[in-house]
């Protein structure tokens, strides 16, 4: 009987501690799902939605290292300056330039780069112009035409106006035209642009091209590099400053320590973080090694530093 009581008393005590432990536990979940959610605005490289293909894995990711919802929100370059002024995205995935307005103009923290490629977290970009055609130097270029990337990109078009720029060649009186292709791939569509003629030289990305010539889609025997620009900081994310520090610190800490075999849960698929994302992972940001490409949007005369 004695036995028996004691087991009783023990049995009541187990699951008292185990209700108690439960409860707790409910808390601890109440508490992080009531956090409001982290939105980051990602930029839309060649669709929107390769893109939500691209960087679900990273938000998935970053919710589950952060023990709170992480919500994705993809937008046009155009967009980023309205959503950071509405406060409607906490960080940001953009290029370096829209990373540099989205600094001078709203006060964004540069805290980590992308790694990819030839030049780590650093890329350069390229003149092209098809083999045969006798265009081989920037002064060979007079009188041509050429195809750029979008507006806003740092290597499709910004530092191959600079270069010209730099050559005493003026792309808007020594080309006989340029033009910028719509919709999506704009990078592939220089590329392509150049290989099948329709243009004579063509701003492209030197990551895409080497990427290309891995694919097999080109042959490197297939163009002329003219020029190649200095490599510069690639792919930016970035806090915008109602972020609290910490949670800045706490993002920073996971990008810097994502490992190249890390894998994430998305919509019941099991999917490499870094390899969906297409790239080899991420170092802190320094503001300092920008100055280039701020002296290049100087040159340019382009965002944030126009002129008129």
């Amino acid at each position: 009987m004695n036995f028996l009581k004691l087991f009783s008393i023990m049995l009541c005590t187990s699951i008292v501690f185990s209700l108690a432990g439960c409860n707790e536990q409910g808390n601890d979940s109440a508490n992080i799902s009531s956090q409001p959610p982290l939105r980051i605005g990602y930029m839309i490289c060649d669709s929107r939605e390769l893109s939500k293909a691209r960087f679900a894995p990273l938000t998935a990711y970053l919710s589950e290292k952060l023990g709170r919802p992480v919500e994705m929100v993809l937008a046009n370059t155009f967009e980023f300056e309205d959503l950071a002024r509405d406060k409607k995205v906490d960080l940001v995935h953009v290029n370096s330039i829209v990373a540099l307005i989205l600094q001078e103009r709203f006060n964004l923290k540069l805290l980590a780069v992308d790694k990819r490629g030839r030049n780590g977290h650093k890329s350069t970009g390229t003149i092209i112009s098809r083999k045969g055609s006798g265009i081989k130097t920037i002064q060979d270029m007079k009188g041509k035409s050429m195809i750029f990337g979008p507006a806003l990109a740092p290597f499709g078009y910004m530092a191959q106006y600079a270069m010209m720029l730099e050559a005493g060649f003026d792309p808007e009186t020594d080309l006989s035209f340029y033009a910028i292709p719509p919709g999506a791939a704009k990078h592939e569509k220089v590329i392509y642009g150049v290989y099948f003629g329709k243009y004579d030289v063509g701003a492209a990305p030197r990551i895409d091209y080497d990427l290309m010539i891995n694919d097999h889609r080109i042959t490197k025997n297939d163009f002329n590099i003219i020029a190649e620009s200095v490599p510069m900081p690639y792919c930016t994310i970035g806090a915008l400053p109602h972020v609290p520090e910490d949670v800045q610190r706490q993002v920073l800490d996971i990008l810097l320590n994502l490992k190249k075999d890390e894998t994430v849960l998305v919509e019941g698929e099991v999917l490499n973080v870094l390899k969906r994302m297409l790239t080899e992972g991420f170092v802190k940001a320094e503001d300092s090694e920008y100055d280039i490409i701020r002296e290049k949007l100087k040159l340019c005369n382009m965002a944030p530093y126009r002129k008129n």
